[in-house]
Formats: structure tokens, sequence, C-alpha cells
């Protein structure tokens, strides 16, 4: 039986200034002890994520999987992992968060499915040309036999993006062959997306995100010659840079996933308030406010911020493309610093540029630690300067589980803890994702450090964890899960019109005003620079009459 949460009277445009706080539900907390998190486990801990201070949660994908992507390998879009727990269970979960004021937002991944999937299934024991593969990408092998691939496409987790059935064709799968590639020229395709919409809606979810938004559509027409992989990296680069030329990458930011998102905007309007949408869309600033249109997704995840290193005159660039980027399509920003998929940022922020900054996150990684020449004390401090300047910003603002306790990626693990598929199809080049999935540490003593008493959490927690804490960090008023609560308490009472003015400063001070008068200082060089008049509210470190470096300051008029 389902059930309807919305409120009729609740504010439609709620999402505009929300803060929304990421559950990577397999390492969130462990409530039945078999090793891995649960909805149970979230239901738990609503209390303190309503302490927190959050307007909302996003779960990270808890269908059904074989886990062979974290999850984003589903297999039943309109369930539950058993080993996550029952739709009881979520309907449970959904009454606590409303009960607590928090709305909930689920991820939707409409590029692919897992290889368990029915339908996958079926393709696999049809014909080829069959209605089963028409819901699939299926192409011929080249040569005599039919048993090379169709091109030398390379997978985004390594490896090639093709794998044989063994009857003459190939599947496409842009990340790992668990996931095949679904195909949206098909209308069963589009219908059942908006079955799976309505099902979570009636749920009472507020809202989607939408994973890999910019993939879904796909012009490879049969009996045509496939571009070169050195062809489709050339213009994956020129599609960042925002030079592509529309509809000139087969498998990237075509105009036709609009017509997707339309559709579906059609299906958020029939709930009151609407239903919300963000984009998980890595594509340039100039086509960014395609995916945020009105009569699209609505939404438009700010990258940016964490795709550039710590440095004064990119991020002020960053914030003023961000912010043109949202006034062209009507939307708001929406800003994030760390998520499931980055080198957490308390850890990221420490790194010096070498050029192709998220790349060098991963170089960092590959090291194991063995010389990371990481200070992390300086990636703690820059990572709570960063947070209190994005919470500042107008839009709305994306925290990931745990950086709330400061958390650092964690290096050091052994190679058959990992299950990464990134690790294992790009073996001595990319350690994957692992680090940032860690199991939250909820205790400093006990078992699994809180995350649950029974099996070993399926990615522990290193000891150094152990500082982090959330009992330990409880406690301690000048912790950085405490810098946060304070944060989002400020920012809800400070929160006002969607605008900011830039205040003239030092060039290596990034300083704006909010139109209520709330100003936001961060001091990126190494010279203290002079607090302004106004009453100080809140500083990422400890100030007197100055703001030195690697610190964030809020004021608000005296």
């Amino acid at each position: 039986m389902t059930i309807s949460m919305l409120n009729k009277n609740e504010d439609p445009n709620w999402w505009r200034q929300a803060t929304v706080y990421q559950i990577y539900p397999r390492s969130f907390k462990d409530a039945n002890g078999d090793g891995i998190g649960d909805l149970v486990g979230i239901t738990s801990e609503v209390p303190y994520l309503k302490q927190l201070g959050v307007d909302a949660i996003w779960l990270s994908p808890f269908y059904p999987s074989a886990l062979k992507d974290g999850g984003y390998d589903v297999a039943d879009y309109r369930d539950v992992d058993p080993r996550i727990g029952t739709l009881a269970d979520f309907d449970d979960m959904m009454k606590a968060c409303k009960d607590a004021g928090i709305k909930v937002i689920v991820d939707i991944v409409p590029n692919h499915t897992s290889d368990d999937h029915e339908w996958f299934q079926a393709a696999l024991k049809a014909k080829p040309g069959s209605p089963e593969r028409a819901r699939y990408i299926f192409r011929d092998g080249l040569g005599p036999n039919k048993d090379q691939p169709p091109s030398d496409w390379r997978a985004m987790f390594g490896g090639s993006m093709w794998t044989p059935v063994g009857d003459g064709q190939f599947y496409l799968h842009i990340f790992d062959e668990s996931q095949p590639d679904l195909n949206w020229d098909n209308r069963e395709v589009r219908d059942d997306f908006l079955k799976t919409l309505r099902f979570w809606g009636d749920r009472g979810v507020s809202g989607f995100r939408i994973d890999v938004a910019h993939a879904c559509v796909k012009h490879m027409p049969e009996g045509e010659p496939l571009l070169s992989w050195e062809e489709i990296k050339t213009l994956s680069e020129q599609m960042v840079e925002g030079t592509l030329p529309p509809n000139a990458h087969p498998y990237f930011d075509r105009d036709e996933v609009f017509d997707v998102y339309r559709e579906w905007r059609k299906v958020f309007n029939e709930y009151s308030p609407p239903l919300t949408a963000v984009a998980e869309g890595w594509v340039s600033s100039r086509r960014k406010p395609l995916y945020a249109a009105k009569d699209g997704l609505g939404q438009a995840f700010s990258f940016d911020l964490l795709m550039i290193p710590y440095d004064v005159a990119k991020y002020r660039e960053v914030i003023k493309i961000s912010l043109e980027d949202a006034e062209t399509s009507g939307s708001s920003c929406t800003w994030v610093l760390s998520n499931h998929d980055v080198v957490r940022h308390a850890t990221r922020l420490a790194l010096k540029d070498d050029g192709g900054y998220l790349e060098t996150s991963r170089k960092f990684l590959i090291n194991k630690g063995e010389n990371p020449k990481v200070d992390p004390a300086v990636g703690l401090r820059r990572a709570t300067a960063a947070t209190m300047m994005m919470l500042a910003l107008p839009g709305s603002a994306y925290i990931y589980q745990g950086e709330e306790l400061g958390l650092p990626e964690v290096v050091t693990m052994p190679d058959e803890e990992r299950q990464d598929p990134t690790f294992f199809r790009s073996p001595g080049h990319d350690v994957g994702r692992d680090g940032c999935r860690i199991c939250l540490p909820w205790k400093a003593e006990g078992k699994n450090m809180g995350f649950g008493d029974g099996a070993k959490a399926h990615l522990p927690a290193p000891e150094y964890y152990k500082e982090h804490a959330v009992d330990v960090e409880d406690k301690d008023p000048n912790s950085t899960l405490n810098l946060y609560r304070k944060a989002l308490e400020l920012r809800h009472e400070l929160q006002c019109a969607e605008k900011l003015e830039w205040v003239d400063s030092d060039k290596e001070v990034i300083h704006f005003k909010r139109p209520n008068g709330w100003e936001t200082i961060v001091n990126f060089g190494e010279k203290p620079v002079p607090v302004p008049r106004g009453k100080v509210v809140l500083s990422s470190q400890p100030i007197t009459d100055s703001v030195p470096q690697d610190t964030a300051v809020w004021l608000t008029p005296a």
C-alpha cells in the first residue's frame, strides 16, 4: 500500500535555498548487524539529522542491486534491496522524516539498469532484433566472425564500452559491464520510468536526483560507422569547455534528452507541491541552464566548486558564472563540495594544483598514503572555510554524510576490501571511490565505531576515525560537527533573497554581502585581514580583530 505525505500548503519553492544532506545508505548506519547500512538505521538517526539542521535528505540508491557499483546497478527501480530493508521500512523512514520536518529526495538512475534487471535477462535470452533487445543498445560485432567490438570506445570505469553476448552482438555500457545502457528511443523505456517516478511520488518523496542526466539519450543509427575513441575524447573535452556544437557527441549532452525531462516535469507537476529534481550533469556552463529549465528538471548541480583547487580567483570566477547560469534558467544554484564520487574536500583542498585537479586527486589516491604530502590540519581548515562560504551563497547546498565530522579521505585500504569497479577495471591506475564511502563513525569505542553491533562494516573505518566520531565531536563545542550545526542554524535565520553583492577587497580575499546585510569573508592569503564593522556571528577558526589565513567569517549589521 502506498502513502501520500505531500502537503498542499507547503512552499513550492522550498528547494531553492534548501540544505540537503546526502546519505549513502550502505555506509550510514547498520541497524540489523549485517555489516551494511539500512533504512532502519537511517530512521534511528533522524533526530541527529534534525539537530544538524538539514531541510532534506538525498538517498543514494537503496534499490535491489548486486552492488557491482555501490547500488548504481539497479535491478528493480520500484523496490528496496532486502539487505537495506523493505518498502514498509521506507514508509517508516518517510514518516519519521516528515515528523522531523525533513524532506526526502531519492536517486533515479535512468542511463542504465543492472545486468540482473529482468529486462536485460530477457534480452540475453532473446534474439537479435527482438523487442527485448530493443530496450537496450545492442550492435553487431565487427570482423568476419562478428567477434570484435563495434568501436574502440573505453568505459568510464576502464576497459571496453562493449561486451559480447555470444551471438555476434555486443551491448553498450558507458560504465561497468554490469550496467547495460538503456535505449531511450524506446517508448516502453520512457513509460516505465514515468511509472517509477509516480511510484515514489505517491510514497511521499519530495523530489529526485537524476544520475548522469546528460547521458540518457544517444544517437547511434544502425548501419552507420561509429567515431573513433580519439574523436570521442576530443568531443568530450569540447563538451566540458563549452565549445561543442549541439548534438555533436553521440552519447553525451544531446538536445533530445530535454524531451525526456519535459515529460518528467509534467509528472512532477501532478503533485502539490510539485516534485523537485536536480540533474547530475557534467556539462559546460553554457548547457547547464537547459537541464535546470522550469519545464525540465528545475535544477542542475553546480559541480564547478569541487572541480577546482583551493584558489581565490578560481572560486570567485566559478561563483559568478554559476549565479549567471541560475539567472539564465530561472533556477537556483545547487552548490556542492563533496559527494560519493570524489575525494572528500577535507583532504582534496590540501592538494596542490598540478593541472587537471580531479585527476590530481586520483593521483594522490594511487599513492595509497605512502607519501601524500598533505597536512590534515590544513585540509580541514580549508574545508570548513570553503563550506561556510558555500552555505552563505544564494541557492541550495548539498552536504555529504560525514563532512560535518571533518572526515578525511581514507587512502590506506587493503585491496581486498575495495568494492569500486573503477579499481577492478583500472588496476594500477585508479583506486576508485571507496575512500569517501567509508562507514560513518558514531562512537569512538565499541564495535564498528557504532556503525553496527554485528558483522564487520562493509567498508570499515580506520582507527584514526575515532577522533571524528559523533559522540566525541558532540561533546566538543569547537568540533567540526558543532560548527556545522551552528552554521546551518544561522543559515536558516539569515536566509534572504537570492542575491549577492561583491564587496571590494584584497585580491586574496572573497567578500560578499546578501541583501539583508549578511556578510561573508574568506581569507585565502597568508596575511591576516581586518574584520569589517559588524557583528561576528560565526567563524571557522578563532579570530580576534583580524581574519587569519584559511578562515571564513560571517557578520551581520551591528
